[in-house]
This record gives structure tokens, sequence and C-alpha cells, in this order.
């Protein structure tokens, strides 16, 4: 049986048991028959409080929260549609647009104009956040669970603040979109690293589908509230990255019916865990490197039973990547576990650790092997990993080594299906 996975742009197809398969993937819908339409009534029809354009005034300044190049958000047909009704009362250059990249690289300008579209990348000023830069930065006090929240700046002093992103489910912040489009998405270093650090990330709670008592939630929800945001747009997305539905309006109601309509399509029950469990990353833009694949692990970790053996296909045109301290960290212990103590033991929080605490975590309770396009067997090694040039026949082996009534799962979707055992979804 052939079944195609979402890898880089192209897809990849392999080859399975079918007799000892199981295939689990979101519940499809199709794109909205008119996308600017859902997204215009979103606006106009939000789902608390006024729309949009009730709450500008002329002369005001305007700032929009934007995802990153990592993430499939349509930016080109959202920023449109949040621009065009600020049309006649907001000039364009009193509009700025933030990438919301959290600890990410920014995006270059042709990768601007790719995300935006030429006419937006032409006409409205756009600025990559920057959560190394100080001068960014403004301080905003302590909040939460006594998070040092630094934001930027130009965020924090724009008269309106707008978010605009995507939802899905998050593999420790419950699900993307709404408040975090503020923070981590807009925050310092400092602020990120006590949100994301090991007290938060391994507690049981911060998972997938968890929003409220999970701490990373709580405290990412608490600041996005405290801090203020004037109006917030997500959008749920299909298996094409098309618009199914969208939200706007008060941040927290907003957030909440998009999170509800993400987990029907998402949440996936299944009977047992399984011996061997293929995943990918999701594809092109969420494939670009090793970092974000973790998330296309850890849906698979959900539902691969102990010291069982997770495969996940992830081009990683973009490497581990370079930037940052991941992959330093990520080689600094002779194997996971030694990570995993060694992170345990520090005192202090350095960056990345949170993505290397689960990516650890998921090493030494299974066998992970990597299918890639753009690092080698030997980087690969470097982070206790292994790579297989042959999906389907690494499959089969490992079905053969764990006995004939092995069975075997494949997400061809990644993250964006979250599979759960029956009777344990969060």
């Amino acid at each position: 049986m052939k079944v195609r996975l979402a890898y880089g742009q192209s897809g990849l197809d392999i080859d399975v048991n079918p007799h000892r398969t199981t295939v689990v993937e979101p519940v499809h819908h199709a794109a909205a028959a008119d996308q600017m339409s859902v997204l215009r009534t979103a606006l106009r029809e939000p789902v608390a409080g006024p729309p949009l354009a009730e709450r500008v005034r002329r002369g005001q300044t305007v700032a929009i929260s934007a995802c990153d190049g990592t993430r499939p958000q349509p930016r080109h047909l959202m920023i449109p549609a949040v621009l065009d009704e600020l049309d006649g009362v907001v000039r364009r250059e009193d509009v700025v647009i933030l990438v919301a990249t959290g600890t990410h690289r920014g995006n270059d300008a042709s990768e601007l104009r790719r995300m935006f579209g030429d006419e937006i990348a032409r006409t409205v000023r756009i600025v990559n956040h920057d959560a190394r830069d100080t001068a960014q930065l403004t301080w905003m006090g302590r909040y939460g669970d006594g998070v040092p929240v630094w934001l930027n700046r130009e965020w924090v002093e724009a008269d309106v603040r707008i978010t605009t992103g995507f939802v899905e489910p998050h593999f420790f912040a419950g699900f993307s979109g709404g408040p975090k489009l503020v923070a981590p998405g807009l925050a310092g270093l400092e602020t990120v690293l006590v949100l994301h650090d090991a007290a938060r990330i391994g507690d049981p709670r911060a998972t997938w589908g968890i929003t409220h008592g999970n701490p990373v939630h709580d405290d990412v929800r608490a600041i996005a509230q405290a801090t203020g945001v004037t109006f917030a747009f997500d959008v749920v997305l299909n298996r094409d990255k098309d618009v199914v539905a969208a939200f706007g309006g008060e941040l927290l109601p907003m957030h909440a019916a998009a999170t509800a309509a993400a987990a029907r399509m998402a949440m996936r029950p299944v009977q047992a865990p399984f011996d061997v469990v293929v995943t990918t990353n999701s594809g092109f833009p969420l494939d670009q490197n090793l970092y974000q694949a973790v998330k296309g692990m850890s849906a698979a970790y959900q539902v691969v039973r102990p010291g069982g053996t997770i495969v996940c296909a992830a081009e990683c045109r973009d490497g581990f990547p370079d930037h940052g301290s991941y992959r330093r960290v990520l080689a600094s212990a002779p194997s996971p576990q030694a990570l995993l103590n060694e992170i345990s033991a520090r005192t202090e929080t350095i960056p990345d650790q949170w993505q290397v605490q689960i990516q650890a975590r998921i090493q030494s309770g299974s066998q992970v092997i990597m299918h890639t396009s753009f690092l080698s067997d030997e980087e690969l090694a470097a982070a206790h990993l292994r790579q297989t040039r042959d999906i389907s026949a690494t499959v089969a082996e490992a079905l053969a080594a764990a006995g004939p009534h092995a069975r075997v799962c494949v997400l061809p979707e990644g993250p964006q299906t979250i599979p759960y055992v029956e009777g344990s979804r969060p």
C-alpha cells in the first residue's frame, strides 16, 4: 500500500503492509469557497466585541503581529483583509507588520515578499522581531507565574495592536495562535527562556491540546491579556494549507472558538499504542529544520509503545538550523538520557534548552530515525539520531524485529494530526 507523506514541497511516497498499517489523518475539510469572504466576515462579525473597523480611529498607529516563515499562515490573504478594513481610516505609513519570530531567525527580503506578497512588502513597513536586540524591547513587568516580560517596543507603543495567526495543536503550549503572537512571538529572550524553562516544559499538562492548567499557556495567556491586544484574528487550515474557518474579536474568546475548531479536526483516537510510528513535520514550511521536526516526533510519541520506533520524515533544508544554541546543546552530552540529566541539574536556563529537553525525552523512550534531504548521517549522529534513505525498508525491518503481531501507524501530516490512545485524551 502506498502512502504519501507531507515532505518538503513535493511530498514523499512510501510502501507499507496494508494488513499491519493504520493511517491516521486530520478530519479533512475542503477550503472555504471564498477564502477572502470568510476572512472579511471574521473581521466584521467577531466572536466577541465590536468589529475591527470600529476599534480604530483616524491618526492612530497600528502594529500587526504575524507568524514567521516557519509557519504556513496565509499572510498574503490575512494581512490584505485587515488592511482593507482599515482603508480610509489608517494610513499605510502608520502601519507596521512585526514578524513574530520568537527566538527564530528573521526572514530576508525575498522570504518576506513570498510570505506577504509583493504589494504588501512594497507598501507596508515589515520588521523582523529580534528577541536578542535589547534596543527593540521595553520592560512591561512580571505577569503570570512571575514571568519577567520584555516585549517589542513598536508593538507596545502602537495605538492599535492586532494579532494574526493560525491555530493548530501545539506540543507543549496546547495550541498555537492567539496569545502566542504576543509572547513568545514578540518577547525578549529572557521572557522566552522563562516561558520555556525546564519546570514548565516538564509539567505533564504542558502538552498537545491543553490550554487551561497548562503552565506554559497559562502564562502566555496572562501576558497577552495584561499587556493588551486590540483585536485578534486567527484561521484554521486544512492539509492543503487553505483556510477552512476564520475567527476574530476579543483575544481569549476568539482563541477559544478557534482551538475548539482545530481540536475537532486534528485530535484522532487510536485503540492501542503501535510498535512503529511514521511521522512527518507537515511538509514545507514547517519541516525546514530539525528544530521544528521535534513536533512531528512528539505527535508520534503519543501513540508509540515504550521502546518502539519513530521514523520522522522532514526535509530540513535549513539544517538544524545553525543560529541559536540548539545544535550545540544537542551534541553536548553522550546520550539523550545524559542530556535530560544535565538539563534537570541546571540552575540556569539556556536558549533552546526546552526543545532539546523534549527531543531528549522522546529519544530516551524510543528509537528515532530520521529521513532528511539536507542533513548528513554524521550531522544526525551528533544529535543522537540515525538516518534512513529508505523509509519503507526501515519500517519493514522494525516490524520484523518487533514480531509477527507488530503494527505501524502512519501520520502523513505529522503534527497536523494529534493521535491519542482512547481513554487518554488531554
